[in-house]
């Protein structure tokens, strides 16, 4: 029996409601990417296509992928494109499907390093746990995850998929995909409209209707909630990894409007210390210099948070020789970061004398224009947060600044005094969008993700009310016990006199669903 979670988390400034505009509205001339000429003539701002999904407000709608591997010599939106697999479906869209074989050796790499998600597809094949799910997906697009969704589907799941972030996609993996059968509707570089029909597009669909959710942000259920109520309610089980999705599932339940129960994935140990954590402190460091080149001894740099994301960062970029200050309103955390050696400061008092600012927050306009205004020149200014309202990026548009795109996902922001700030990304997650995670700790969230999603599914009549729980302390358990003998690891057993004394089960769990790691 999952033991429910009571505690409600706060709300985080994300709005709870989208607008019909944001599914239908079309594109303005100025989000399309002409320019804004203001009253006097003169042209001095190029506006870009935006997205204005749910979970991130805006991007730069022609960005392929940072590596290279993305064709960028075709400028034709996937949507205009007539594609098919090898097999003769077009139940797809992607960038380009001729890409499907280097997806596929992008896969075979990812596997080599998932250890315990391929282990749970090889144990849990022949029972089919997933028999019978039709799961409607939308993370991240890439190679890990597209472990993840083939793991799924050999468990006996249908599944249709889009990203929740339209600068994660690989395109090569989502041609892969597709080339194996699975609907995927997905690039890199979607503008708002095609974001929100990409979703649309796996929701509905004929002969085919979703029992399961898998979201990463929220939006799929958003989404289906807003325009598809009555679809919803069939809705078994949500699975939610992400803090602003896991915000938004808690406000929905506190307003009577969920319907269905959910998991909590995002705050199971496996996902909080591993992926946020680890995950976190070796891709910071990946991200800031494939973008900028910039070396690390002697920088000062500020974190904006420190949960596991910003403990992960702080961590990295200590290790190369950063001075590093912390923020936080929590005065838990900002103990933490006192006796870790962090010095804990207002960010008014840093802001004018720092080289790099880091946001992982999960709030909004954390990082202001204000604030922007009285960085020095060469700045980096990135968020590690799941959503891009940290970084008040609407505000640097405006017609005194220029924008200069450097290089895929950098931009130059100018300021009249020929200041520049160099901003990763506009906001987005950067190690996503500049580069990519470690495939290891992917596989650990998967496999929380995937028995997540078994439990929801396979759960009898009553287990679960409409609310949102936290994954049971044995399946993290078992998660963890997946990747142990990737590190020849061997555990100590329990004798009987010594389970009898402590009170535990020899076989787990063996610890209380109060311990905190």
């Amino acid at each position: 029996m999952a033991e429910k979670e009571t505690q409600l988390a706060t709300n985080n400034g994300s709005e709870l409601h989208m607008s019909e505009a944001a599914v239908s509205k079309p594109v303005s001339n100025a989000e399309k990417g002409e320019l804004a000429v203001p009253r006097d003539g003169k042209s001095r701002r190029r506006y870009r296509s935006r997205s204005l999904s749910q979970s991130s407000t805006d991007s730069y709608s022609t960005y392929s992928s940072y590596t290279g591997s993305s064709s960028e010599e075709d400028e034709i939106s996937p949507r205009e494109k007539s594609q098919r697999n090898s097999k003769g479906s077009s139940d797809f869209c992607v960038k380009n499907i001729s890409q499907s074989a280097f997806g596929r050796r992008e896969i075979e790499i990812a596997e080599q390093e998932m250890p315990g998600i391929v282990a749970l597809r090889k144990r849990a094949a022949d029972d089919k746990p997933l028999k019978g799910a039709k799961i409607v997906g939308c993370t991240h697009i890439n190679a890990q995850t597209a472990v993840l969704i083939e793991t799924l589907v050999e468990l006996g799941a249908s599944v249709r998929w889009a990203a929740c972030n339209i600068f994660s996609t690989q395109n090569e993996v989502a041609a892969a995909l597709a080339e194996a059968g699975q609907p995927v509707f997905a690039w890199r570089g979607e503008s708002e409209e095609d974001f929100w029909w990409c979703i649309d597009r796996c929701i509905n669909t004929e002969n085919w209707q979703p029992n399961m959710i898998l979201d990463d942000g929220g939006d799929t259920t958003h989404l289906m909630l807003k325009k598809y109520p009555a679809m919803f309610k069939m809705i078994k089980g949500i699975c939610e990894e992400s803090v602003t999705g896991v915000h938004r599932l808690y406000q929905l339940s506190k307003a009577g409007k969920l319907t269905v129960p959910a998991m909590n994935v995002n705050d199971s140990v496996t996902k909080t210390m591993f992926d946020n954590l680890y995950s976190c402190r070796e891709s910071i460091i990946d991200s800031l210099k494939r973008a900028t080149d910039v070396m690390f001894g002697g920088k000062q740099v500020v974190v904006c948070g420190y949960g596991e994301v910003g403990k992960g960062c702080c961590q990295a970029l200590k290790g190369l020789g950063c001075t590093v200050y912390v923020t936080e309103i929590d005065p838990v955390c900002a103990l933490q970061a006192c006796m870790d050696g962090f010095r804990v400061v207002k960010l008014s008092e840093v802001i004018r004398q720092v080289d790099i600012l880091v946001t992982a927050t999960g709030n909004k306009n954390v990082v202001t224009r204000d604030h922007m205004d009285k960085m020095k020149n060469g700045t980096i200014v990135c968020n590690m947060g799941h959503s891009n309202t940290e970084i008040d990026v609407n505000s640097l548009r405006t017609p005194d600044l220029t924008w200069e795109k450097v290089r895929s996902q950098v931009d130059h922001v100018l300021w009249p005094d020929g200041k520049r700030i160099i901003l990763l990304a506009e906001g987005r997650l950067v190690n996503l969008s500049c580069s990519s995670v470690p495939s290891f700790v992917v596989s650990i969230t998967s496999c929380t993700q995937a028995l997540a999603l078994i439990e929801l599914f396979n759960a009898p009549a009553g287990r679960y009310k409409s609310d949102v729980y936290l994954l049971p302390k044995k399946m993290d358990e078992y998660v963890a016990s997946l990747h142990l003998p990737t590190f020849d690891a061997h555990l100590t057993e329990l004798s009987d006199e010594q389970a009898k004394y402590m009170g535990l089960n020899k076989a787990g769990p063996f610890k209380p669903n109060y311990y905190r790691y």
